[in-house]
């Protein structure tokens, strides 16, 4: 049951991204522009998203555990570090940069675009190369 359920969440998430134009560098790139010709309406998916997370998050860790998991998989650490802050820091300028960031990539994959493959297979290039230089989290 949990294959299923993981697929259809995946799919609606995709879906989400799509509809709201998060999949499109171009709106991206926009709302990230605010000395320029800012767009400001992918603030209403944020807005949409913090929103739901505010109201859902406290009413589904209310319950014991997960409908199909044993536990909540939740962070327990709490501090900020230099590869918290550098990870962000690379995130941001990537997304930055390019307009897109790992969810959003992987649903425009479907369209197999040459720039969007070269792009995912860069990001899992990248992914490999942090498992080897750092082979355990702290």
């Amino acid at each position: 049951m949990t294959r299923p359920v993981a697929f259809a969440s995946g799919l609606l998430f995709a879906l989400g991204l799509g509809l709201a134009g998060m999949t499109r560098p171009d709106n991206v790139l926009a709302f990230l522009d605010l000395a320029g010709a800012w767009d400001p309406a992918l603030m209403l998916v944020l807005a949409g998203a913090c929103g739901l997370y505010m109201l859902g998050a406290p009413l589904v860790l209310q319950r014991g555990r997960p409908l199909f998991a044993a536990r909540f998989a939740l962070p327990t650490r709490r501090d900020i570090d230099g590869r918290l802050l550098g990870g962000a820091a690379l995130f941001g300028v990537g997304w930055g940069l390019v307009g897109l960031c790992p969810g959003p990539a992987l649903v425009d994959l479907a369209g197999l675009g040459g720039d969007i493959v070269l792009f995912v297979a860069a990001m899992l290039a990248g992914m490999f190369l942090f498992t080897r230089v750092f082979p355990t989290s702290p």
